[in-house]
């Protein structure tokens, strides 16, 4: 008789987390490599498309490994314990980057922001407040907290999603 396969959300979202936290920091370390703007949309969407597809693959595996099926609620918890060690890995590595590598990023990020608030039209006054704002939020610590709970944040909502069309019911009713 085989052995039945043991597979639970939280395995499958600890190890596509795994994946996509190691990805992450591929995909970071290339676009400062090549001096992408790392706020730009194209990098944004290629962000989520990248999410998805991690998701899309714990879930695979998930139904795969398990009993070929997985609930609504079983994938989003999967994308949720995907998203926590992601955003923990990624924002982990983001930290010591600023911290230890390279904190000129931090500055770049500053003059990026004041130079699209000039072209909006913003007066110098205004500016100004939004940058002494932004500053207590521009810290590695701050990033670091953020970028966990921003993953964890749009991970639900990700998983929300991508969990509609990859769930499959049991409809055997235990037989």
């Amino acid at each position: 008789m085989e052995e039945a396969k043991s597979v639970t959300t939280s395995s499958a979202g600890i190890r596509y987390g795994l994946f996509y936290g190691l990805v992450s920091i591929a995909l970071f370390i290339i676009m400062s490599i090549t001096g992408m703007d790392m706020q730009s949309g194209l990098v944004r969407v290629l962000s989520s498309a990248v999410f998805i597809a991690f998701i899309y693959l714990a879930h695979k595996y998930f139904k795969d490994e398990g009993n070929g099926f997985m609930s609504y609620g079983q994938g989003v918890g999967i994308g949720l314990f995907l998203s926590l060690v992601g955003g923990v890995i990624s924002s982990v590595f983001t930290f010591i980057y600023i911290k230890f590598i390279d904190d000129s990023m931090m500055q770049q990020i500053m003059d990026k922001a004041r130079y699209d608030m000039e072209e909006r039209g913003m007066s110098d006054e205004q500016i100004d407040q939004a940058m002494e704002f932004s500053a207590m939020f521009m810290s590695p610590m701050a990033m670091l907290i953020f970028g966990i709970v921003g993953a964890v944040f749009i991970g639900l909502i990700l998983s929300l999603i991508v969990s509609i069309f990859t769930q499959k019911k049991d409809t055997s009713f235990g037989m």
